[in-house]
């Protein structure tokens, strides 16, 4: 089956291209702002990892690894297109425009940062596994009901492959013809357990022939593939063709959460010994520099604007505003159950200390 699904690729981790002709329509101004967001989203990766560690957020979602994969899709969207993250694609959405301010606020645990995004239509990361994939076949079915050329693409991993909502949301999909794209991004293993374990397929991407869908399987490593992957998959969505399968075969570098030990179930050590072989930052920069469009002066000065505004933008989000107590009562329901009420009086006449 892995013949019938190859992977596509558009340079190879030398950075070199694979064909000749891929090159058509990357000119260095967009080569640039593909390095640049995956440089910002890594950053804020890596400054996530070390808020949490010093105790000014909480539980954090790493994503290293998966930036090409990130944002080679989310550069794809039209701007009034939907996105629909996981818990882990934080970098997929600040590519695409989610406030950055109000994304720290999320990983600090304020309501404000689990509204929907005012800039983009941006909906707030689905914890549960899966459970989006029938909301973005609702959207996309909007969206073509109105008559617009606005398409959906929903992200989720190995794991979701597993849910039932995985089947609902693309079978509905694919019978409407909605104009959705389910991207999955297999890092080989859903928290602990190794994709084999998980089903007996050989590709995620095999999948979609249940569903009389295109099934695509990309080097989620390589920026340039995943993109026109995507690109390709939303045109034909936003033609009325309806929905796109693509695996994304990447790799999570480190934990699942900042709550996981990876060493406990994979050889981490290897992971870590082979990381700068496959790492898509070090895959482009590479490529740059095959094509003589690398400059250190250049990434210097993006990097120091980029920690300048995490920096400010950490700032801020320490210096808000404490939150009332009883948010965490008062926005589960409408109208407040007896259960949540006496204990929310349990906890304010407590001085909420408890």
């Amino acid at each position: 089956m892995r013949e019938k699904y190859p992977l596509l690729q558009i340079i190879d981790q030398e950075g070199k291209w694979l064909n000749e002709s891929n090159e058509e329509g990357l000119l260095e101004e967009k080569v640039k702002q593909f390095y640049y967001h995956m440089l910002r989203i890594r950053t804020y990766d890596q400054k996530g990892v070390a808020l949490q560690r010093q105790g000014r957020i909480g539980t954090y979602v790493p994503f290293a690894g998966q930036e090409a994969a990130q944002v080679g899709s989310a550069l794809a969207l039209g701007n009034e297109d939907w996105m629909f993250p996981t818990y882990r694609d934080h970098g997929a959405s600040l590519t695409f425009g989610a406030d950055l301010d109000r994304m720290l606020l999320h990983w600090n645990g304020r309501i404000e940062g689990c509204l929907p995004s005012r800039e983009k239509k941006i909906m707030p990361a689905s914890i549960p596994i899966a459970t989006h994939l029938p909301h973005a076949t609702g959207a996309a079915m909007a969206e073509g009901y109105k008559g617009t050329r606005n398409a959906a693409i929903a992200y989720f991993g190995d794991g979701a492959t597993s849910e039932g909502d995985f089947h609902e949301g693309i079978n509905i999909a694919s019978v409407f013809k909605a104009p959705v794209v389910f991207f999955n991004q297999n890092n080989g293993y859903a928290i602990s357990l190794p994709v084999e374990k998980q089903m007996n397929s050989e590709t995620i991407a095999q999948k979609a022939e249940a569903y009389g869908i295109p099934g695509v399987r990309v080097d989620g490593m390589d920026v340039f593939a995943v993109y026109f992957a995507v690109s390709e998959a939303l045109e034909r969505s936003r033609s009325g063709k309806g929905p796109t399968l693509i695996e994304a075969v990447t790799m999570r570098f480190g934990a699942h959460t900042t709550a996981d030990d990876p060493s406990k179930y994979r050889d981490q050590a290897e992971v870590n010994r082979i990381r700068d072989q496959v790492d898509p930052l070090l895959r482009l920069e590479k490529h740059m520099k095959h094509r003589g469009i690398w400059e250190m002066a250049w990434r210097d000065s993006i990097e120091t604007a980029i920690l300048d505004e995490l920096e400010a933008a950490i700032k801020r989000m320490e210096t808000y505003e404490q939150p009332a107590v009883s948010d965490m009562f008062d926005h589960v329901f409408a109208e407040p159950t007896w259960t949540i009420e006496k204990q929310k009086q349990r906890i304010l006449s407590t001085g909420g200390s408890s």
